[in-house]
């Protein structure tokens, strides 16, 4: 048996000899016989690429006015690289054969801040402040760069060693803020912050830390816990890539800090760690020209040799 689709379709075509002898239904015939179809013919087109007459670029086939003129040459594109911006939030790479670069000013040598002059056009000002987006690990945070802006020269960028992209990271102790500042623990809040996004701007391959220590006094060394955090949030690898962390002229207090430190901190990092006790040993170790030595502790250098001396 035809299925009622089938059906359908026959009665669209020619009739049966059953419904030639049954009259058709009147909802289906207003006027008593069927109205036959009317075709029409497409007229014939030259499609030749010719002005000539007929052609689809000749002037009978264009409806605009004469006195609209379209230069092509003068309409304006997107750029190429226009579909490339992003918002970097300070920290912007360059690519160079599959391997990071990073960009950021005053690099490498100057002690400033890596992010920019902290003017409007680095940060967005609100209430009076100016704030700065970063990416650590997969949370977004913001950094009050007016609060931290005194105390930015406490990471720099030193240079590189060895082959290829081996970072040097300078970490100035003496820039610390004070403890007795009445919002010490927000600046050392976003100065950390500022800190770990420094290190991800500025490490592509292996690198080094040299935390200068001498010079510092008590007050503005780091406390455990703000260390601690720092080791935290440090990427992995960061932390597989970090090949030495040396502490110039380590004193008894760093010492004790570090012993502390021990249960929270992974052996590899503890063997990682390196006593310098002055200058020119450092200068045995790694390169110098664009390692940033604060006049303080080049003052505090040359008294510990006359100390030595007398």
């Amino acid at each position: 048996r035809p299925l009622p689709e089938e059906t359908g379709m026959e009665s669209l075509g020619s009739p049966t000899e059953d419904e030639n002898t049954s009259s058709p239904p009147n909802t289906l015939n207003f006027n008593g016989a069927h109205r036959k179809r009317k075709t029409l013919v497409a007229p014939e087109i030259n499609i030749s690429l010719d002005q000539s007459e007929g052609s689809i670029l000749s002037d009978d086939f264009l409806d605009t006015p004469d006195d609209l003129d379209i230069n092509v040459d003068d309409i304006e594109t997107p750029d190429e690289t226009d579909s490339l911006e992003f918002l970097g939030n300070g920290n912007e790479l360059e690519w160079e054969d599959d391997t990071p670069v990073a960009t950021a000013k005053n690099m490498p040598g100057d002690s400033a801040d890596l992010f920019g002059d902290g003017g409007a056009e680095d940060g967005s000002a609100t209430n009076g402040r100016l704030w700065r987006t970063v990416i650590i690990g997969e949370q977004e945070h913001r950094i009050d760069l007016q609060m931290i802006k005194p105390y930015m020269r406490v990471v720099t960028h030193g240079g590189y060693y060895g082959e290829g992209l081996n970072a040097i990271i300078v970490f100035a102790a003496c820039y610390l803020p004070d403890s007795n500042l009445a919002d010490y623990h927000y600046i050392m809040e976003n100065l950390f912050l500022y800190v770990i996004s420094s290190l991800e701007l500025l490490v592509a391959e292996d690198y080094m830390i040299v935390y200068l220590n001498g010079a510092t006094p008590r007050r503005r060394m780091p406390g455990l816990s703000w260390l601690k955090k720092c080791y935290q949030m440090i990427d992995r690898r960061l932390r597989k890539n970090l090949k030495a962390l040396i502490i110039v002229h380590p004193s008894w207090f760093i010492r004790t800090v570090l012993a502390i430190s021990r249960p929270f901190i992974s052996v590899k990092f503890i063997n990682k760690i390196q006593y310098v006790h002055s200058l020119e040993e450092l200068e045995q170790l790694i390169p110098m020209e664009h390692v940033q030595i604060p006049d303080c502790v080049l003052q505090y250098e040359e008294e510990r040799i006359k100390a030595r001396r007398e």
